[in-house]
């Protein structure tokens, strides 16, 4: 029962800090101007991805744990669901981060607007799979 806790509260906690940060935090970012928005962003993925990265990877090993031992194939789905953010993030998301964070950047230019409109669409990715698996962890959790 103790993998199927870890696996929740990793799930929760990522699916609400990544829900805040498509609802609230970034917006309000943007509202202050691209420029200021672009230096929030690299002050924010220095401290956040750490973070992220290990609830993702810490919630969908103790998911798989759980489903391995026999709690359930919703424990795999609900893995399947965190875990995919790690590849998605390494792959899709990594390239707009990596441009928002070079510093030959024009933090004030149209294309530091468009990559931060870009990387807030696939955050919102992020953040739909990770709800998702939080979601399906809790049915898991009644349905035991």
């Amino acid at each position: 029962m103790i993998t199927e806790f870890i696996a929740t509260a990793c799930a929760g906690i990522f699916a609400g800090a990544a829900v805040y940060i498509n609802l609230v935090q970034h917006p309000a970012a943007a509202e202050l101007g691209t420029a200021n928005a672009v230096r929030f962003f690299r002050q924010m993925y220095q401290r956040a991805a750490p973070i992220q990265a290990s609830l993702a990877l810490l919630g969908a090993l103790a998911a798989t744990w759980a489903w391995w031992n026999g709690s359930g194939w919703l424990w795999l789905v609900g893995a399947s669901l965190l875990a995919f953010v790690i590849p998605f993030t390494l792959i899709v998301i990594a390239p707009t981060n990596n441009r928002l964070k070079d510093s030959s950047l024009d933090p004030a230019s149209s294309k530091a607007k468009d990559l931060l409109a870009r990387w807030s669409n696939l955050h919102a990715v992020r953040s739909i799979a990770s709800l998702a698996s939080f979601l399906v962890f809790v049915v898991a959790l009644i349905r035991a």
